[in-house]
Order: structure tokens, then sequence, then C-alpha cells
């Protein structure tokens, strides 16, 4: 199987369907997988029909189990520092400027959760399981997980889950904030096609400034981000999408975006 086989692509008219393909891994991320999805993201980046991505496991066993455990044998601390010194798939995915929904259809473990709390909102399968259990391997994680889990769920149930490796159901991510929604799994890519339409009918820039403004709130003390939010505010007021959206609201009709 190739790289390319490893993540399938499908756009469904401003939705890109994305689907990490290695039923017979879990999903594991090994390197060509995480190499393929971070081209395919920068060519949806640049794709300006797609407007939103839905990022879903195939099967209904897992959305991402983990990293390939297999690459990780043998492999010396310099290969290891090599492996991580470029850019990552995280750090792709977090800085993809449209809206990305993680639809999380089974085990969401280790780099499989990290990649999912890269993304923007994860909706979970009342199925999935969800933890970060590198501590059995005797490692850390090394994609975010000790830096954005934090950030989701508080530093107490950061340190248990890391501590403990414990796996979680989807109602308790949801109740400590670690997923947005949980539905049947059934129903979960129905649910995220039907989130990322809804959204992809809102205005481009609108999108895409409101992602930068919420990264800063991340990033910065609440003042600077303040700061960042006031100019991206008066940045928008000058695209097509600020006056369209306007003139539709005063002519009470539905705004037609187009992306400028």
């Amino acid at each position: 199987m190739s790289a390319s086989d490893n993540v399938l692509c499908d756009i469904q008219g401003r939705v890109a369907l994305v689907t990490i393909n290695r039923p017979d891994k879990r999903n594991a991320l090994d390197s060509a997988t995480r190499a393929r999805l971070i081209e395919l993201f920068d060519e949806l980046s640049a794709n300006p029909e797609v407007r939103t991505v839905v990022l879903t496991g195939a099967g209904d066993k897992a959305f991402v189990a983990g990293a390939d455990i297999s690459e990780f044998e043998g492999r010396s601390p310099i290969d290891q520092f090599r492996v991580m010194s470029g850019r990552t798939v995280f750090d792709a995915m977090e800085a993809f400027p449209k809206p990305v929904i993680a639809a999380l259809n089974g085990f969401t473990l280790g780099g499989g959760c990290e990649l999912a709390m890269a993304c923007d909102i994860r909706l979970a399968a009342d199925t999935a399981k969800l933890g970060q259990p590198e501590v059995n391997l005797g490692i850390i994680p090394g994609g975010g997980g000790t830096q954005r889990l934090p950030r989701l769920v508080g530093t107490g149930m950061a340190y248990k889950l890391l501590y403990t490796g414990d796996l979680i159901g989807a109602d308790e991510a949801l109740r400590i904030g670690l997923v947005d929604e949980v539905v049947p799994a059934a129903d979960l890519r129905a649910r995220a096609l039907a989130l990322a339409t809804a959204i992809a009918e809102k205005s481009p820039v609108a999108l895409r400034l409101i992602k930068e403004a919420i990264r800063a709130s991340i990033r910065s003390p609440l003042d600077e981000g303040l700061r960042q939010e006031r100019t991206l505010f008066g940045l928008v007021f000058a695209s097509e999408d600020k006056a369209e959206g306007v003139a539709a609201f005063m002519g009470k009709r539905r705004a037609e975006f187009k992306g400028r």
C-alpha cells in the first residue's frame, strides 16, 4: 500500500473528508502516513473550493490507535531527534488555516489523541476510547500531549491521564473537555459532515481570522490576545465578505460569501 492509499480524500462540495486508511493497523501513524497527511493538508489549504475538513479513521475500531510502534525499535536518540526536527503532522494540523473537525470513530490513543487535540473540534462516537498510554511503554508523549492536554482538561486531569496511561470513554472525555460532542457511532460521520457543511457556509475570511484569534488566546497573555483580536477585527472590514454579510443582513436575505 502506498502512502497515498494510507490517506484518502473525498471532497464533497466545500467539505473535504480525509480518512486515515490503515484499518489493519488500527490506523497507526507511520512515517509515510504522517508525511502524506502533511502533504494533503498543504494541498487542501491551497484549494479555495475547500472550506472545512473532517478527519477520521477507516473502519469502526480506531480513529488512530497511536504511532506505529514498530518504527521505534532500534531507533537511537539521534534518529528520533532527526525525525522530530522537521515539521510534524501535529504542527501542520494546528497551523492549517481552515476549520478541522476530528471524527473519533474508535480508539484515539497516543499520537492519535495528540492528532485529535491539534484539530479545532472533536466529535466522538459513543464507543470511542481516548488516552495517552505512552507511560506504559516507558516513554512520554512527543506530539504535543503534555502541552495541549492540560490546556483542554486542566493540569490535574492531565497529570492523572499521563501518569496512569489510563483510557477513558467518550462520555468521560466529554465531561472533562477532551471532546466537544458525543454521538452514536452509526451517526458520527453524518454528524461531522453536517457540522462541517454548516460551517462551510460562513465567511472563509471570518473563519480564518477567528482561528488566528483563538490561536493568539492560547499562545499569549490576555492583553496581547485582545490586541490581536482588535487588529483582526479591523482587518476583516477590508473584506468583500464583510460588505456582503452586512448588506445581506440589512436586506433580510441570505449572505453569499466568496472568501474575499
